[in-house]
C-alpha cells in the first residue's frame, strides 16, 4: 500500500522537467524500499502501533533520494503525513492538518534558534489530543532556511531534543556526529511520546536499511541471521 512519502515522491516526479539523477541511479532498485533489488528489505518491514503522528515537511528533492529516511518513518508510523516545502507557497492540506483539534503539533528543532519561552523538552499533549511531530526533512543548511521562512510554524512549541548518543546514520556525510537523520529524530520523538516499542522498531529498521543499502552498493552478501537482523525481526 502506498504511503504519504511514496505519494509525495510520485507527485514530485510527475511535475519534474528532467529526471532526478541520484548517486547509483543506474542500479536496478526495488520500488518498495529503494534499495538495490538484490538486497531488498521489503519483507522486513516492522509492524508496530504508535499513538503519535509524524508530519514531514520535505525539501524539494528529498522524496527522490534513495537514502531518504522519511520513507522508513512512513513505512512504520501509520499516521505519517508528508508535504513538499516551498518558500512562497504553503500546501493548504498541511495547514488543515495542523489545525485539526485532535493533534498537538510540536516543531522539532534545536532550541538555540528560538526564544526560550517557545522551547519544550517533552511532549505532553492536553487530554484528548495526540502528539504530532513536525520534522523538517532536509540537509541541515536547508532545514535552517525552512525554519526561518515558514512563519505558519511560529505558533507551535519547539521541541528541542537533547540526545546523548552520536548519530549512527552512515548513508550521507555530515561534519558533525550530533547531526541526526530524520528517522533517528523520529525515533527520539516516539520515545518521548511513550511509543517506546515503535521507537525501538524504527531504530532497528534504520540499522537494517543502512546495512542493506551499503551492502547492495558494495555488492556484499547479507547474513539475515546476524544481530542487526535479529533485532528487527522481533518487531515483525
Amino acid at each position: 500500500m502506498s504511503h504519504a512519502v511514496a505519494r509525495l515522491r510520485a507527485e514530485r516526479l510527475a511535475r519534474s522537467n528532467k529526471p532526478f539523477v541520484a548517486r547509483g541511479s543506474r542500479a536496478l532498485r526495488c520500488p518498495g524500499c529503494r534499495v538495490i533489488a538484490s538486497h531488498c528489505l521489503c519483507a522486513l518491514k516492522p509492524r508496530v502501533d504508535a499513538g503519535a503522528g509524524m508530519c514531514l515537511i520535505m525539501h524539494d528533492t528529498e522524496p527522490l533520494k534513495p537514502t531518504n529516511t522519511g520513507w522508513l518513518i512512513a513505512d512504520l508510523v501509520e499516521d505519517t503525513f508528508a508535504f513538499g516545502w516551498q518558500r512562497k507557497e504553503v500546501d493548504h492540506a498541511l495547514l488543515e492538518l495542523l489545525a485539526q483539534p485532535h493533534w498537538q503539533p510540536y516543531l522539532v528543532f534545536p532550541g538555540e534558534f528560538v526564544a526560550p519561552e517557545r522551547v519544550v523538552s517533552e511532549a505532553a499533549p492536553a487530554p484528548g489530543k495526540r502528539a504530532l511531530f513536525i520534522l523538517l526533512d532536509a540537509t541541515w543548511t536547508e532545514a535552517r532556511k525552512m525554519f526561518r521562512k515558514s512563519p505558519y510554524l511560529d505558533q507551535f512549541p519547539v521541541l528541542s531534543l537533547q540526545p546523548e548518543q552520536m548519530s549512527r546514520y552512515r548513508l550521507r556525510r555530515s561534519k558533525r556526529d550530533d547531526h541526526f537523520c530524520t528517522a533517528e529524530v523520529a525515533a527520539m520523538c516516539l520515545e518521548l511520546a511513550g511509543d517506546r516499542q515503535a521507537a525501538q522498531a524504527l531504530d532497528a529498521y534504520l540499522d537494517v536499511f543502512s546495512l542493506h543499502y551499503l551492502s547492495g552498493k558494495r555488492h556484499l552478501p547479507l547474513d539475515l541471521d546476524d544481530a542487526v537482523h535479529k533485532q528487527l525481526k522481533t518487531f515483525l
